[in-house]
């Protein structure tokens, strides 16, 4: 594979998929098919070890600016030696939020992102809010709408469930876990949580993308409120499917390699 170094396996094992192909971008098309104006400034939360960083290199036009965002300290470590040296403006930042399984010892359950209000054109979160508790990911998508700029876009990911199928569950709980050791292993929430969260954050949901699994990774695309046509959140058409959360390796925290 031509381009920017590819990261290694065991980091690679990390976030769950060592394919090489799902790290490359042969045609140099832009993701997801943005516009040219929403590579400005890139806000990459949770990037990793530098998946669609590595993608975003190998744009026709990189972004004029990206920030890497990540708890894992030794990914980080290798996106900021190898892919930052590639083009100007790219920048990788460690955030020291614990959790169980990347960053036991972190100092903090959550932290504001690393950037000033209203000035991010593109906010990436890909398989974060898949991996967060209920509290902090209401924090982040609070996070989301201060950081956009006027005509800025969100593209998440979710796993869904509608919780009107668990009459068991108190009217406060609103996400189910698949993990008693880390709960963060997979966060399933509430479409109607979200629905209502996302609203009183200030950001409207303005493009859903169906899974191909029932229930697994929704692209769910933000925007800050009044901008764009809100839409619904579509009933789950894919059929059912198996999608284990991949198991982190034992000492996954203290993984680095340069």
């Amino acid at each position: 594979m031509s381009g920017p170094p590819l990261p290694p396996h065991e980091l690679r094992v990390l976030v769950g998929t060592t394919d090489e192909a799902h790290y490359d971008n042969p045609t140099g098309e832009p993701l997801w098919g943005l516009p040219r104006e929403a590579f400005d400034l890139v806000l990459d939360w949770g990037c990793g070890c530098g998946r669609l960083a590595r993608k975003l290199l190998l744009q026709r036009e990189p972004p004029r600016r990206y920030l890497g965002v990540d708890l894992h300290r030794g990914m980080v470590r290798w996106c900021s030696e190898h892919l930052a040296p590639l083009a100007p403006g790219f920048e990788f930042v460690h955030q020291d939020v614990r959790n169980v399984g990347l960053n036991p010892r972190g100092g903090a359950s959550t932290l504001p992102l690393p950037v000033a209000d209203r000035v991010v054109s593109l906010f990436i979160g890909v398989s974060v809010f898949t991996h967060v508790l209920e509290s902090a990911a209401a924090f982040y998508l609070g996070e989301v709408a201060r950081v956009l700029r006027p005509g800025g876009v969100a593209m998440t990911t979710w796993f869904l469930f509608d919780k009107v199928d668990f009459p068991m569950m108190q009217e406060s709980q609103n996400a189910l876990f698949v993990n008693d050791v880390d709960p963060t292993n997979a966060v399933i929430y509430d479409r109607g949580w979200l629905r209502r969260t996302s609203a009183e954050k200030g950001l409207a949901i303005w493009r859903v993308e169906q899974p191909d699994v029932r229930g697994f990774q929704w692209r769910v695309w933000l925007a800050p409120a009044g901008e764009r046509p809100q839409v619904a959140l579509p009933a789950d058409a894919a059929a059912p499917g198996l999608r284990p959360s991949p198991l982190l390796p034992p000492g996954a925290a203290d993984i680095s390699t340069s």
